[in-house]
């Protein structure tokens, strides 16, 4: 069975040339929690995405996967 991808904070990380342990450390959060994030194993909480996409920069809409 194939893994569904929810978010793309890998990704974006990876546009912005920034790491998981980066975030980690702009957030205040574990960073086995933000890796689990960019492996697709875990998902943030919305109030959290929002925090994310402050910190990169983006809109929040670019941190999810498309459904169209």
């Amino acid at each position: 069975m194939e893994k569904v991808v929810y978010n793309r904070v890998k990704a974006v990380l990876a546009e912005k040339s920034k790491t998981n342990n980066w975030l980690a450390d702009k957030l205040q959060m574990n960073r086995t929690t933000v890796s689990k994030w960019c492996r697709n194993e875990m998902q943030p909480r919305v109030e959290t995405l929002f925090q994310i996409a402050d910190v990169l920069d983006v809109d929040v809409r670019e941190l999810l996967v498309s459904t169209k």
